[in-house]
């Protein structure tokens, strides 16, 4: 039961790292997206659409990667340029994808897409319960592994991470030195929403091999709200969006068993651990978060 439930939450885990660290990228610049939502529905879509049109997974992640920044673009542009609440444009731009993925994704409920394959690692896959949980995935995965770190070293030990950060704890310096935070942001929400893409497209074409209205249940809210459990930090964002697809695949595997718990309660599961790990973290990490956000909470 643990190999199955531990390779459910790598394999459907992907999405929400991929999610979370491009909103780590904007939150570091000082702006908060909900409409991160969004940006991973149109992204499934695209991505799903697009691989049946071609028959090219591949190509479909690449529509769905500029799908998800394509509706960043409106938030950057409305929050950037209009000074509109960070807090309630985030929803209406995430309402819009819903609303865009249902209208253009009904076509496409229940035909076959084509997956992304599964590439099993010479020699690490045969291992015994490592193999599977960790070296039997879809490439995407297997990128997100390599984002992690790669993120990390990018914010603390490079000079694009050093203005990142100065963006979102002080944007007026930045200003003084001739580079200007609002192109930085600009950069920021548009990466993260391409990301957000990402993780959509690896969750239509590769975890869940489907397209539905709202697919992604909450999973970008989920994202953003596991950016604040994670302090801002790429590896513990990792790990939160490991224990809530861990909670689901506990969940399908409880089910699939024919577990006398009522099917409600596991489906909550998930959503009421990360309510209650936020409820325990929040206060200490929104307080120890980038100043700019800081504004963005008491506004």
């Amino acid at each position: 039961m643990i190999e199955q439930v531990l390779t459910g939450a790598v394999a459907g885990g992907t999405c929400i790292v991929f999610a979370g660290l491009g909103e780590i990228v904007a939150e570091r610049s000082g702006v908060i997206n909900l409409g991160t939502e969004g940006s991973m529905l149109c992204g499934a879509l695209a991505a799903y659409a697009v691989g049946i049109q071609t028959g090219n997974p591949w190509i479909g992640v690449a529509a769905g990667m500029l799908a998800g920044l394509a509706l960043s673009a409106v938030f950057a542009a409305m929050v950037l340029l209009r000074n509109a609440n960070q807090i309630a444009m985030g929803l209406v731009v995430s309402f819009l994808g819903i609303g865009i993925t249902a209208l253009f994704g009904q076509d496409y409920v229940g035909k076959g897409v084509v997956p992304l394959e599964t590439w099993d690692i010479p020699g690490l896959s045969k291992l015994p319960f490592l193999g599977p949980v960790l070296f039997q995935h879809d490439p995407l995965t297997y990128l997100s592994f390599l984002a992690v770190p790669a993120l990390t070293w990018v914010i603390w030990r490079t000079r694009a991470g050093l203005v990142l950060r100065a963006a979102g704890e002080g944007p007026e310096v930045l200003e003084i030195y001739g580079t200007s935070a609002t192109r930085v942001r600009w950069v920021a929400v548009l990466f993260g929403g391409a990301m957000a893409g990402i993780g959509g497209a690896q969750l239509s074409t590769a975890s869940t091999l489907n397209w539905s209205e709202q697919m992604t249940v909450g999973r970008g809210y989920v994202a953003v709200a596991l950016v604040i459990f994670a302090g801002w930090v790429p590896y513990k964002l990792m790990l939160g969006a490991y224990l809530f697809s861990g909670a689901i695949a506990l969940n399908l595997y409880l089910q699939a068993q024919g577990s006398d718990i009522s099917q409600y309660i596991l489906q909550s599961l998930p959503y009421v651990l990360v309510l209650v790990v936020l409820a325990l973290l929040s206060r200490r990490r929104i307080h120890g978060g980038p100043a700019a956000l800081e504004k963005v909470f008491e506004s």
